[in-house]
């Protein structure tokens, strides 16, 4: 039923959510407590590293379980994740949107 209304499962619909609160992030479109969780590798490094242009997102550490589930470091995690062409920095929410449900809705 759910692969016929092309729903996420609860898990599924979390990354999902969490992804798109990290892309309205990076795009500023967030409020400001949450544009300052996440810098770029670009922004942080000085040298210039081999996937500087795929928009991935500096880890910050953490040392608990607790620390692992705050929304700074999930989302790092969950944005790193996901496939290069949906980190590309030129799309809009409508198109990052529909091809991260539909990469999900495939796993």
């Amino acid at each position: 039923m759910l692969r016929q209304l092309h729903c996420l499962l609860v898990r599924q619909r979390v990354v999902f959510n969490v992804a798109t609160f990290v892309y309205q992030s990076l795009s500023a479109h967030a409020p400001g407590y949450l544009v300052d969780d996440y810098q770029l590798v670009t922004d942080v490094r000085v040298r210039q590293m081999r996937f500087a242009d795929t928009r991935t997102l500096a880890v910050n550490r953490t040392y608990s379980s607790f620390g692992d589930r705050t929304f700074a470091a999930a989302g790092t995690e969950v944005w790193n994740s996901l496939p290069p062409d949906l980190r590309q920095p030129g799309l809009s929410y409508g198109q990052f949107r529909r091809p991260l449900k539909t990469s999900l809705f495939g796993q």
